[in-house]
C-alpha cells in the first residue's frame, strides 16, 4: 500500500509550494554566501571559503531547479505530444554538477591546499557570527521544506523515508539535501575554526574544508543518479504496476493483459500502455466502451496516471 502510494505520491501535487520553496531556499542561500566569502576573506579559513562555495553553488543550483519548474510546465506542442515534464529532471542534471564542481570540488582542493601549504589565521570572530547567523537561515529554509514534506507524507501515509527515496518531485528532494547539508556542513566549519584556534594549527580548518567537500560530492552523486534515472525513463514500482494489471483484467470484456509499460514522465504526468485481450465476440464499439471505461478505472485506481494508451491484441499462439 505505501509503495503504490509513494509512485503516485506527486498526483495532485501542489508545483507552487515546490517554487516556493526553492525560492526560499534561493534567497537565503545568496545571502548566506556573500556573508561567508567576507568572513573567510578576514579571517583566512580555508573551511569558511569551502562553506561560501558551499552557499554560492545551492543558489546555482537554486536557480537551476527553478527553471526546471517553470519550463516542465509548458503544454504539450506538436514538437512534444507528451509534454515538456522530462525537462524537470534535466536541469535538476546540470543542478547536480553545478553543487560537484563549485562546492565539492573546490572545498576538496582548497582544503588539500591548506594540508600542505598551511594557511595565516585571522581573527575568527567574525565566522563565528556568520556561520551562527547561516545556521538561522539554513534552518529557516529547512524548515519550510520540512513543512512541505510532512505535509505530503500526511497526505500520501507514507514514510518520510520513503517518500524522499522514491519522490518524482526531484527539486523538493535538492532543496531538503542541500539544507541538510549545509547545517552539517557549517559545523564542520565551526569545528574546523575551533580546532585551529585552540591548537595554532591549520591542519583542523583544512581537514574540514576536505569534509564538506566530501559531503557536497554525496549529495551531487545521490542527485545526479536520480534524475538521470528519471530523465531516462523510469516505471512505476511493481506492486503499482499488479495494481493497474488489475484493474485492468477486471473490466468486462477483458480476457487478460498481455503486456504492461508505465512511464513517469513528471510528477504529474504518469503514462500507461498495455497490449489488451477483448473478448473475440466484441463488437468494435463495445470495445471502445471497455477502453473508456478501463481508462477511468486506471485512473481511479491510481491517482497518478495522466494517459492510458490500450491496444487490443489477440492473444500469441
Amino acid at each position: 500500500m505505501s509503495e503504490q502510494r509513494t509512485a503516485a505520491e506527486d498526483s495532485g501535487h501542489d508545483g507552487g509550494e515546490s517554487v516556493t520553496t526553492v525560492i526560499v531556499a534561493g534567497a537565503c542561500n545568496l545571502g548566506i554566501a556573500l556573508a561567508k566569502a567576507v568572513a573567510g576573506a578576514v579571517s583566512g579559513s580555508s573551511a569558511m571559503l569551502s562553506e561560501a562555495a558551499h552557499s554560492f553553488a545551492d543558489t546555482v543550483t537554486e536557480v537551476l531547479l527553478f527553471l526546471s519548474l517553470k519550463r516542465s510546465t509548458r503544454p504539450a506542442d506538436a514538437a512534444h505530444p507528451l509534454g515538456y515534464g522530462r525537462e524537470r529532471y534535466l536541469w535538476a542534471l546540470l543542478a547536480s554538477f553545478a553543487t560537484f564542481v563549485g562546492g565539492a570540488v573546490f572545498s576538496v582542493h582548497d582544503g588539500i591546499h591548506t594540508l600542505r601549504h598551511g594557511e595565516e589565521l585571522g581573527s575568527p570572530t567574525l565566522s563565528y557570527l556568520i556561520l551562527g547567523i547561516a545556521f538561522v537561515l539554513e534552518s529557516v529554509s529547512l524548515s519550510r521544506t520540512v513543512r512541505q514534506l510532512r505535509g505530503e507524507t500526511r497526505r500520501l501515509a507514507v514514510g518520510g523515508y520513503r517518500y524522499l527515496r522514491h519522490t518524482s518531485d526531484t527539486a523538493v528532494k535538492a532543496v531538503f539535501l542541500e539544507d541538510a547539508a549545509a547545517l552539517v556542513g557549517l559545523l564542520l566549519a565551526f569545528g574546523g575554526l575551533l580546532g585551529a584556534q585552540l591548537t595554532g594549527d591549520a591542519l583542523w580548518d583544512g581537514l574540514a574544508s576536505i569534509l564538506i567537500g566530501a559531503l557536497l560530492g554525496w549529495v551531487a552523486y545521490v542527485l545526479a543518479r536520480d534524475n538521470a534515472s528519471l530523465l531516462i525513463g523510469r516505471s512505476l514500482p511493481e506492486r503499482y504496476e499488479r495494481t493497474i494489471t488489475e484493474t485492468l483484467a477486471a473490466q468486462p470484456r477483458v480476457v487478460r493483459v498481455l503486456d504492461l509499460v508505465t512511464s513517469v514522465h513528471g510528477p504529474d504526468d504518469v503514462l500507461v500502455a498495455a497490449k489488451v485481450d477483448f473478448a473475440d465476440l466484441a463488437t468494435a464499439a463495445e470495445v471502445e466502451t471497455a477502453c473508456d471505461q478501463a481508462e477511468r478505472a486506471i485512473r481511479r485506481a491510481v491517482p497518478a496516471v495522466t494517459r492510458v494508451y490500450l491496444d487490443p491484441t489477440p492473444p500469441r499462439p
